[in-house]
């Protein structure tokens, strides 16, 4: 497996888990937090949380600076390119196939 499939897996692992998707979406919409503030209204404990802030960093979604006792994570869009391309090449896919079969249909409707 080459680095670039490797890196989509991991971020498409990472965004696979719905609690992470909903703490990287905080983190996007609501620019840099603190893991505390993360923690309330998560639904999770700190400890989970952490351990998902954990798996979002390897995926290259978030980084982290220390402040003091705080970390905060702030989101790293970029990091979505894989997804980007994917959704990009299987969307021209579809596209395609329903277009040709759009053209079979109309042809056996004549």
């Amino acid at each position: 497996m080459d680095l670039q499939q490797e890196r989509a897996d991991i971020l498409f692992s990472a965004l696979g888990d719905a609690t992470r998707r909903a703490l990287f979406q905080r983190i996007a919409q609501g620019g840099e937090q603190s893991v505390h503030a993360l923690t309330e209204g998560s639904g999770v404990s700190q400890p989970m949380v952490s351990r998902h802030l954990a798996v979002l960093k390897k995926a290259g979604l978030v980084n982290n600076r220390r402040e003091g006792r705080e970390t905060f994570y702030r989101s790293q869009p970029q990091a979505l390119a894989p997804l980007t391309d994917w959704i990009t090449h299987y969307s021209a896919f579809w596209e395609e196939r329903f277009d040709g079969l759009e053209t079979l249909l109309a042809r056996m409707d004549q």
